[in-house]
C-alpha cells in the first residue's frame, strides 16, 4: 500500500490538474459562443449564395456558358486542403481529421500520390506538423489563418486554390473540415471544391426556379456570383472547424474534469485508509509496549 505522503502528492496533482481542464473548459465554452454566433450567421448567407447561383445556372443551363472554374480535366495532380486545429486538448478533433484524409487517399487517390502529385494545403498548426512529419509535398502559406480568422485573410488562401485551378497546377481541389452541428458533435466532410460539381449533384431539391431578370445578362451575373461563392465556401470551411474544435475542446476538458473527480474520489479513500491503518499500527504498537513494560515491572 502507498504511504500518506505518496496519496497526498497524487491528490495535490490531480487537484492541479483538474482546475486546469476546468478552466480549459470554460474557456472553449466562451470562444465556442462566439464562433457558434459567427457560423450561425454565415450559414443563411452561404446557402443564399448557392441558391441564386443555382437558380442562375438553371436559366442559363441551355446558353453556352465559359465556366472556368467548372472544367472537368483528366486529374493529373490533386490538392487537399485539410483543417485542423493549431492545438490539442481537443479529444479525437484532429485525428479523426488525419485518418478520414488517410482514408480518401488510399481509396481515390492511391495512383496520385504514388505518382508525386498529390499536395496536402494544411491550415491549422497541427495539420501542419502532422503532414511535414510524413513527408508530404505541402504548401505551407496559410497554415496560420487561425490566429486571425477573418474573411480577408482567408480570401487570399481561396484565391489562391482558385488561381492554382485556373493555371492547371491543379486539377482537382477537395476540402476536407469538420462541420459543426452541436457542442459534442462534429461531422467530418469532404466537399470537392474544384472543379465545381454539376448541378445534378447538388442535393439540395427545395431551390426553386425563379424567373429573374438579369442585367446585362445571365452569364455575366453567373461569372460573377461563382467566384465569390466558391470564397464565402471556402471562408465557411474554417468557421464550421473552428466552431467544432472549441466544441470538441469543451467536452474534452469537461469528460477530463469529471475523470478527475473520480480520481479524487478514490485517492481519498485511499488516503483515508492508509491513515487509518498507519494510526491502528501505531496504537498496537504503543499498546504492544506498554504490555512488554508492565511484564518488566
Amino acid at each position: 500500500m502507498a504511504n500518506l505522503k505518496e496519496v497526498k502528492g497524487r491528490i495535490q496533482s490531480v487537484t492541479s490538474t483538474q482546475q486546469i481542464t476546468k478552466a480549459m473548459k470554460m474557456v472553449a465554452a466562451a470562444k465556442l459562443r462566439r464562433a457558434q454566433d459567427r457560423i450561425m450567421q454565415m450559414r443563411p448567407y452561404a446557402e443564399k449564395l448557392s441558391g441564386v447561383m443555382q437558380n442562375v445556372s438553371r436559366a442559363v443551363d441551355n446558353q453556352a456558358l465559359d465556366n472556368p472554374y467548372g472544367q472537368e480535366r483528366d486529374v493529373n495532380a490533386v490538392l487537399l486542403v485539410v483543417i485542423s486545429s493549431d492545438r490539442g486538448l481537443c479529444g479525437a478533433f484532429n485525428s479523426n481529421i488525419f485518418k478520414h484524409t488517410q482514408n480518401l487517399i488510399i481509396d481515390k487517390y492511391s495512383y496520385i500520390e504514388a505518382s508525386g502529385n498529390l499536395h496536402i494545403l494544411p491550415i491549422g498548426k497541427r495539420a501542419y506538423e502532422y503532414y511535414k512529419k510524413k513527408g508530404y509535398s505541402i504548401k505551407d502559406t496559410y497554415y496560420d489563418l487561425f490566429n486571425s480568422l477573418d474573411f480577408d485573410n482567408v480570401r487570399t488562401a481561396a484565391e489562391y486554390t482558385m488561381k492554382s485551378f485556373l493555371s492547371q497546377e491543379f486539377d482537382k481541389i477537395e476540402i476536407i473540415y469538420n462541420e459543426f452541428k452541436n457542442v459534442a458533435t462534429q461531422i467530418i466532410r469532404n466537399e470537392q471544391f474544384l472543379p465545381i460539381p454539376p448541378l445534378e449533384s447538388f442535393e439540395d431539391t427545395n431551390i426553386q426556379n425563379i424567373d429573374f431578370i438579369a442585367e446585362p445578362n445571365e452569364a455575366f451575373i453567373l461569372n460573377e456570383i461563382i467566384p465569390k461563392s466558391l470564397k464565402i465556401q471556402f471562408y465557411k470551411s474554417l468557421l464550421e472547424s473552428n466552431a467544432s474544435e472549441h466544441g470538441a475542446r469543451m467536452t474534452a476538458m469537461g469528460q477530463a474534469t469529471d475523470n478527475a473527480g473520480e480520481l479524487l474520489k478514490q485517492l481519498k479513500l485511499t488516503y483515508n485508509r492508509t491513515r487509518q491503518a498507519a494510526i491502528t499500527k501505531e496504537i498496537l504498537e504503543i499498546v504492544g509496549g506498554a504490555e512488554a513494560l508492565a511484564k518488566e515491572s
